[in-house]
């Protein structure tokens, strides 16, 4: 059986993990969102020696909190970003067909209804430009009764048909997890719980990083060339205080994104639905996920302590059930129906919009004294933004190895016999899924399978033996790192997963070596962390009123959800 990437290191090997044959480091990178990983990944490639830090778990901020989508950013064509849209298109493209399996189409509906905005008209024109970007070109609108076979249960007032078109969807955790086993493949080193505390300076220039193993405890002092800060939200507080002072026109606008999950055969869409909120304007949207329905997003300030898991407010849950209420009306939802809610926060350049929402999406990097600084930007283009990172790192690497921008993500795949030879247990779609999420190492993962661990656990996608491999391999320290991103139990099942937590104990005794103290304590921490940042418990002091249906076009009041979870 292959042995995989990861870096599961004892507290004690620390030291040993990081050190490079005794020389500096090429690049350290901060930060273990997608980011990050796609940075690590371009460097390892083109033979730099290549380390990334992360102060938390892989994907903990943003990159495994986002919508989930990939896509080409259809509204960005409004705002004239065409560059944007038809960069975000092509990758779409490129992910889908090197990620099969963790990167999927999905359709999209938009009902038409009549004097609503955008008339169907100018959506179709947006359409027929989305279509050209990615060289394809499909019917985009329905008859009342086509969309109604599409999109049941949608508000029937006024509506005159709806438009359809395609985009994608991911496992955003996933993804980040897989662009990180195939830098590592490639040479590179990835740690969690390693926090960067200092990066300092010699010669004006950045030189080294100060870090403490939030494992063990230990202090160490790392040597670089050049240090990437791929920290998102969180990456003013690596940036010289001087500097930043100096530089008002970088500072950084920290918004969150708040989503809900509901049972499927509760908000039952074949494909995503796509409307505007009746209130504002914004786009809306909910799509099949994972065996679940997923509905976001809001675009509000965050204005919490960020080094705190973000949560959804009362006001973002209103607003959501709001549009639910809006667009399906004969559903009577409410929220005892959510399984899960989770938010997190993305950052955007402060221009000083009054509105969120109109804050530009575009990605920007900044060097400062060989200290190189990339936010914002979107899940799609990943691969373009550690591209335009690496390129500003050029000079001080003349001799790197050539590697053109249009190879291959992910270079190194299973076989195409070996995909087509489906293993006895799985179906297609199991197995399809599988090497998407694992690529090389789908066929390891299936070897370690005990008895009945080739099933689903059920109202999920997941298999059992998915917990064995990442408690095993995926470098997991606490439960939260196993349920909430190794696998998205934690957002797929009820209570956080409380009634399997006896098979959760199992797989994490046996694989992690947990005695029942550390156990009894994980759980505990997960539990608390999961009721007060992934249900709607923590919004218990709201009035129980549940919202109402809406039952014409015109926007629905505001009223307070229950959380009777």
């Amino acid at each position: 059986m292959r042995h995989p990437a990861w870096q599961n290191r004892a507290n004690a090997d620390i030291a040993q993990a990081l050190q490079h044959r005794g020389q500096a480091w090429d690049v350290v990178v901060i930060g273990g969102g997608i980011t990050g990983a796609g940075i690590l990944l371009e460097a390892a490639k083109r033979g730099l020696s290549a380390l990334l830090l992360e102060q938390r778990d892989f994907a903990w901020g943003t990159s495994s909190r986002s919508s989930k989508l990939v896509h080409g950013g259809l509204r960005y064509l409004k705002e004239a970003k065409f560059h944007l849209t038809r960069d975000s298109v092509r990758e779409r493209e490129r992910l889908m067909q090197q990620a099969d399996g963790l990167v999927e189409a999905q359709s999209f509906a938009f009902a038409d209804y009549r004097g609503r905005k955008p008339g169907r008209w100018m959506f179709a024109l947006g359409l027929a430009i989305y279509d050209r970007m990615a060289g394809q070109r499909a019917r985009h609108y329905f008859s009342k009764d086509e969309f109604n076979l599409l999109t049941p249960h949608i508000a029937q007032q006024d509506l005159q048909g709806g438009l359809c078109y395609a985009d994608a969807k991911t496992d955003d955790a996933r993804l980040v997890l897989r662009v990180l086993q195939e830098a590592q493949a490639a040479g590179a080193v990835a740690l969690n719980y390693v926090a960067v505390e200092n990066v300092l300076y010699s010669d004006g220039q950045a030189s080294a990083v100060q870090v403490v193993d939030q494992v063990s405890g230990q202090h160490l002092q790392i040597a670089c060339r050049t240090v990437i800060n791929a920290t998102g939200a969180w990456a003013a507080r690596l940036r010289r205080p001087d500097v930043v002072q100096a530089d008002s026109a970088k500072k950084l606008r920290p918004l969150r994104g708040s989503h809900l999950i509901f049972p499927a055969w509760r908000l039952p869409v074949a494909q995503a639905v796509s409307l505007m909120h009746p209130r504002d304007g914004r786009p809306v949207f909910l799509y099949p996920w994972e065996g679940v329905t997923l509905v976001g997003t809001t675009d509000v300030d965050h204005q919490l302590d960020i080094q705190q898991e973000a949560r959804i407010s009362q006001a973002e849950l209103d607003y959501l059930m709001e549009a639910l209420a809006f667009q399906f009306p004969s559903l009577a939802l409410s929220c005892d129906d959510i399984v899960s809610c989770y938010a997190g926060v993305r950052t955007v350049i402060d221009s000083g919009q009054a509105d969120p929402s109109k804050e530009a999406r575009d990605h920007a990097v900044w060097l400062e004294h060989g200290l190189l600084t990339v936010t914002g930007g979107k899940l799609t283009t990943f691969r373009l933004i550690a591209l335009d990172a690496l390129k500003q790192l050029k000079p001080y690497f003349p001799h790197w190895k050539d590697v053109g921008t249009a190879d291959a993500l992910f270079p190194d795949p299973l076989s195409a016999t070996a995909m087509a030879e489906l293993p006895p247990g799985l179906n297609a779609q199991q197995w399809r899924r599988l090497c998407g999420r694992w690529g090389r190492d789908a066929l390891a993962l299936i070897a370690i399978a005990q008895e009945a661990e080739l099933q689903t656990l059920p109202g999920t996608q997941t298999l059992v033996v998915e917990l064995r491999w990442a408690a095993r391999f995926e470098a997991v320290w606490h439960l939260d790192d196993l349920l909430l991103r190794r696998t998205r139990l934690g957002l797929l099942l009820k209570a956080g997963g409380a009634a399997h937590a006896d098979l959760f104990r199992r797989i994490c005794q046996q694989e992690l070596g947990w005695n029942d103290a550390r156990w009894l304590q994980e759980w505990t921490d997960y539990l608390a962390l999961w009721e007060g940042c992934y249900s709607v418990q923590h919004l218990r002091a709201a009035s129980s009123a549940s919202m109402t249906s809406a039952t014409s076009a015109t926007p629905v009041s505001v009223q307070r959800c229950s959380s009777k979870i």
